[in-house]
């Protein structure tokens, strides 16, 4: 089933309902490494999609389609840190696809939330000197 955009999502849990199980379980596994690697990350639906949000800052988005997980770090950086470990994954500019039919890369992933938690931290700071 693709992502459904013309219907507006309400929550999390409405939207992994919309797809087969086998995606739903590679999408639970992103929402429960997220919540253990970063607890105090919000989740919320952006863009018709399910997306975790730290310090005010999304730190990704995710997507199901018909074959694949978009993962979306929102971060060009990503894509120069992780470059070696990507190179057997599609991507585009903000854009890494896992295939439904394979297994999700777990350290891979889990590896660019944690950069990503840093880069928002980092940016949350860098934040508040400006204001102060």
């Amino acid at each position: 089933m693709e992502q459904n955009i013309k219907r507006k999502i309400g929550s999390i849990d409405e939207y992994f309902s919309t797809f087969p199980e086998l995606t739903r379980e590679k999408l639970d596994w992103i929402r429960i490494s997220t919540k253990r690697i970063v607890p105090e990350a919000v989740e919320l639906i952006s863009y018709n999609m399910p997306a975790f949000k730290l310090h005010g800052f999304v730190l990704f988005y995710y997507a199901a389609y018909k074959g694949h997980i978009g993962f979306y770090p929102g971060n060009v950086k990503i894509f120069e840190v992780f470059r070696d470990a990507l190179v057997s994954y599609k991507t585009s500019k903000g854009t890494i696809q896992f295939s439904i039919s394979e297994d999700l890369p777990v350290t891979l992933i889990e590896d660019i939330i944690k950069f990503r938690v840093e880069q928002n931290i980092e940016r949350s700071t860098s934040k508040k000197i400006r204001r102060k």
